[in-house]
């Protein structure tokens, strides 16, 4: 045993040693533009038809792939970055429940607003613009409507929080140590020929009052995120100019090596050559770099700060348009209260048609992410629906504890421009209708149901004429006014499935012992395991309403606030951002997107009073391979663990045909519910209230 293990130990040790050297790091990335989707991607384009393609493969930049042309390109790019790590919930009764979970670390003003956290790349690539972000998620605490002395981000004011960018994100640390400052280069002439440079002020000391210069010489501004190129100017306009290279330290220019000097250069020179640095994107010219100068790398300090014991329930709500490119990055920040676990984590979009069964989540196929380190997941979004995500480590204890998030992608039809025909537009990608007068079809997303078992764009069996129309019951925020088109849960083609207004609702249960043994020891008994606690949206009745004495209040709207926890870290996290309660404007049409991401139940829910008309079911819309409409109307409808179903509340007296006619027998307003018959799922833990249970406000 001795001599096996004097050769077997160095052995395994060499073989470890570059495992190591592998480590992953904190990193995030969002591109501004790609093959797919070249140019602007901070709006989403209106749908005009299918994306254009070149005929042949380009050669160059585009790598011989075959690219959109200028004419169409639809969809845009968006982003967003969740932390993997724990945090806390508060149940309905007063329950404080220990949680796998993840959190934000973007878009922390919409998710504190109970928006989806998905962004631009404008607002993804937006430095925090009051340096470093102090304890505790800002969007989740006291200063996420205003600073105060202890935990809000920003300075003392009245503004609300608003910054959607990444946490951390920011220039290379390593060279963007200075502030101000910058370095002058002198050049040498001999020969004709630049020989040498000489720099007079670099390599600054952060903080320090930089050294006077030559002003007759060239200023080399900082800091730099990475040593940029240096051209000389050429003598009265002729001769080949001199190249060189620079070497940043601490953010600037401390020497340049000349790479080609050049020549015809006056010996003496009346002047020295201008030194010229190039190109611009590479130079940060403040505190707060602009997104050119950003290269993927974080301030772990940062997502440290807010990620830590910031886990949410639901996960951060994801949300996108078809034909995006979804760049999804996950950091994990380890397990604050069980630092003896070294638990990976990783992200599997269910039910969902990903790009690459390597970014299916799955660790057997995929990768997993350790504490410590990043990945990005990238998506090409294809198809409409109600989707849902969660962690695919041990999937069991980790959707048990919490690690589970809603996703839903919003169809094409959204974007239809008004006034254009619905049937016509989609007609494009669904094969029933493809107009000669442009027979292009995306072969991307591309969808016939005579040819396809599983197409899920399925067009009317009918041709019709139902255009995009402005919709009068929701009222633009910005504008004030009624200038928003209509939305649609899926791309219908005859508009049956729009609606005013949408609710996601995740349905999730959890034992508290089970979560209790999880923050203590392992291993959890599965086999004892069984949820006491029922939740919408993480919350049980009457949390699922909230109170609108301590939330806001538009006008008769009751719009609650988010749950806060006191965390171990003794700031207060709204753990649980996403209420349940659902207000609909008298006449108007809410879509609820319902999953059940129980481990161990089924779940039911019941509408009084209000019919539910059922569109969808497990991310497809009920229509048959003929175009038939197969949409049904219940009472109640049953989820099993990790099915997803499409319902759109009406409330009008007579159901419509027709989407864009006016309501003429409005339901009275006041308040509805939203329940389920399963009275033992109407408790918290063996009270006699509580569970999946939340009202419906008729406006």
């Amino acid at each position: 045993m001795k001599k096996l293990q004097k050769f077997v130990l160095p052995a395994l040790l060499c073989c470890l040693a570059p495992l190591a050297a592998k480590a992953q790091s904190f990193r995030v990335q969002c591109p501004t533009s790609t093959i797919t989707h070249p140019g602007n991607n901070n709006t989403e384009p209106t749908y005009n038809g299918p994306t254009q393609f070149a005929t042949a493969p380009v050669s160059g930049s585009a790598g011989g792939y075959v690219v959109p042309t200028s004419t169409t390109v639809n969809g845009a790019i968006k982003c967003q970055q969740i932390s993997g790590g724990d945090g806390y919930s508060t149940m309905a009764d007063g329950t404080q429940t220990y949680m796998f979970s993840f959190g934000p670390l973007s878009g922390l003003a919409d998710i504190a607003a109970g928006l989806p956290g998905t962004q631009f790349p404008q607002d993804f690539n937006s430095v925090y613009p009051g340096g470093l972000l102090k304890r505790g998620d800002p969007a989740t605490t006291d200063g996420a409507t205003a600073g105060d002395a202890v935990g809000a981000p920003m300075p003392e004011s009245t503004a609300p929080f608003t910054w959607n960018g990444a946490v951390g994100l920011d220039g290379d640390q390593n060279v963007m140590a200075g502030v101000g400052g910058g370095a002058t280069a002198v050049a040498t002439v001999a020969g004709g020929l630049v020989t040498d440079v000489t720099v007079t002020c670099g390599g600054i000391v952060p903080g320090s009052t930089p050294p006077a210069c030559n002003t007759a010489s060239t200023t080399l501004p900082g800091p730099y995120t990475g040593p940029p190129d240096v051209t000389f100017s050429a003598p009265g306009g002729t001769g080949i100019v001199a190249q060189g290279t620079s070497t940043v330290t601490n953010g600037y220019i401390s020497a340049i090596t000349i790479n080609y000097t050049g020549f015809g250069y006056a010996n003496p020179p009346a002047a020295p050559p201008t030194v010229t640095i190039g190109p611009a994107s590479n130079a940060c010219l403040s505190s707060t770099p602009p997104s050119a100068c950003l290269t993927g790398h974080v301030d772990p300090k940062q997502i440290i700060d807010v990620g830590v014991m910031n886990g949410n329930i639901p996960a951060p709500l994801l949300a996108f348009d078809e034909d995006d490119e979804v760049f999804f990055t996950l950091t994990n920040v380890g397990m604050i209260m069980r630092p003896d676990l070294f638990e990976q984590h990783t992200v599997h979009f269910h039910g969902y048609p990903n790009a690459s069964s390597f970014y299916d989540g799955v660790p057997d196929a995929s990768v997993a992410i350790n504490i410590g380190g990043s990945f990005t997941y990238y998506y090409l979004s294809p198809d409409a629906g109600t989707y849902f995500w969660h962690c695919h480590i041990t999937p069991p204890e980790h959707l048990q504890m919490g690690m589970v998030g809603q996703l839903y992608v919003r169809p094409r039809q959204d974007r239809v421009p008004v006034g254009g025909s619905l049937y016509t537009f989609l007609g494009y990608q669904n094969g029933i209708s493809e107009p000669t007068s442009n027979p292009v079809v995306d072969l991307r997303t591309v969808c016939k149901p005579s040819a396809d078992i599983l197409c899920s764009a399925t067009m009317p069996a009918a041709t019709n004429t139902v255009t995009q129309q402005l919709d009068p019951l929701v009222i633009n925020p910005k504008t004030m006014a009624a200038d928003l088109p209509n939305k649609y849960v899926y791309n219908d083609g005859d508009g049956s499935t729009q609606y005013d207004v949408e609710y996601p609702l995740q349905m999730h249960g959890f034992d508290p012992n089970f979560h209790f043994v999880g923050m203590t020891f392992n291993p959890e008994m599965f086999v004892d395991m069984k949820d006491k606690y029922f939740l919408l949206n993480g919350r049980s009745y009457p949390d699922t309403v909230g109170l609108c004495g301590g939330a806001a209040a538009i006008g008769s709207k009751c719009v609650p606030g988010p749950q806060a926890t006191t965390s171990s870290d003794t700031m207060m996290h709204y753990s649980q951002p996403l209420p349940a309660l659902i207000n609909i404007p008298a006449g108007g049409k809410a879509s609820l997107r319902l999953v059940n991401l129980s481990v161990s139940e089924y779940h039911t829910l019941a509408s009084l009073g209000i019919p539910m008309h059922v569109i969808g079911f497990n991310a497809k819309l009920l229509r048959d391979q003929g175009g038939n409409n197969t949409e049904y109307y219940t009472n109640s409808i049953t989820l099993g663990g990790g099915e997803s179903l499409d319902v759109i509340l009406d409330t009008c007296t007579v159901a419509r045909t027709d989407f864009s006619a006016t309501c003429n027998s409005p339901m009275p307003t006041g308040t509805y519910f939203l329940y389920t018959p399963n009275l033992d799922h109407l408790s918290n833990d063996a009270e006699n209230f509580g569970g999946l249970m939340t009202e419906i406000h008729i406006l």
